[in-house]
């Protein structure tokens, strides 16, 4: 009896089987031809953005977004001819515990996905852009816009992935957008009391400026300002613009060359211990 009602089930759910042979080959070539499809049409995509866009990061955004919709139609193709919309809809409606947490999952990948959306057109950074998430404390260069995540990476090698909604949330500093961006530093020196203050000032001043990759052409010149004088002591506050393509470089290193640079100046010129604070 047992052995007839297994010999029985079997039976029928092989029936069910051939009965859906057809359609599971039909929905196979047609994922085929949606994986081919969105591949194709992605690439020739992707090249022609490439070519005649001037922003990179949304072309790459745009390519990946054609490819990952056209896959979702195709998805939705195949699941139309198995018949399983349907089914689907059913379990999702008859889950509530399972569709809340589904729904919720769901709910934090749209939100970055949205976000990216709009970073992707509003484009507050480029690829290669030095930015900072200000309230994260996390600052690198920008290196990819992803459906769901921004990739930078910090100055000390490592790669974070940040939700795009964080990013779009949170306040963001680019120091690279303009390409030009403002340092400065304190020089303490000990002027003596027959030394000229003047002379001292532009001294530093004419060695900033002489300075390769400080910038010279107005607005961007480099000045100096005395903020306070003890007797024969005096603190300037040195100010100079610079570069910002390559921020580490012309910023970070820049100021440390600067800063040596005038101490060494100093002592050649008779000041004894100078002092350069960031």
């Amino acid at each position: 009896m047992l052995f007839n009602d297994l010999r029985d089930v079997l039976n029928t759910y092989w029936a069910h089987f051939l009965f859906l042979l057809p359609k599971l080959g039909v929905a196979l070539v047609l994922l085929f031809i949606a994986i081919f499809i969105s591949n194709r049409v992605s690439r020739l995509l992707g090249g022609r953005l490439q070519a005649r866009s001037h922003d990179p990061l949304l072309a790459v955004f745009l390519t990946r977004f054609s490819k990952w919709a056209l896959l979702l139609l195709g998805l939705l193709l195949v699941m139309q001819v198995l018949g399983m919309t349907g089914v689907v809809s059913g379990v999702l409606a008859g889950a509530g515990l399972t569709a809340f947490v589904v729904g919720f999952a769901l709910k934090d990948i749209a939100e970055n996905f949205l976000a990216g959306v709009v970073l992707a057109f509003n484009r507050p950074f480029r690829i290669h852009d030095t930015v900072q998430i200000k309230d994260k404390d996390l600052m690198g260069r920008v290196e990819a816009l992803n459906l769901r995540t921004t990739l930078i990476k910090t100055f000390d090698g490592k790669d974070i992935y940040l939700p795009n909604a964080m990013v779009l949330r949170e306040p963001l500093i680019n120091f690279t957008r303009d390409g030009h961006i403002r340092q400065d530093f304190q020089v303490g020196i000990d002027i003596g009391e027959e030394r000229d203050l003047t002379r001292v000032q532009q001294l530093i001043l004419d060695f900033v400026r002489s300075f390769r990759d400080v910038e010279t052409e107005e607005p961007h010149t480099a000045y100096l300002v005395v903020e306070k004088t003890d007797g024969s002591t005096a603190t300037l506050h040195v100010y100079f613009w610079t570069f910002s393509e390559d921020y580490r470089r012309r910023t970070q290193e820049l100021k440390s060359e600067l800063m040596q640079g005038i101490r060494k100046l100093l002592l050649d010129q008779g000041y004894s211990k100078p002092a350069t604070l960031s």
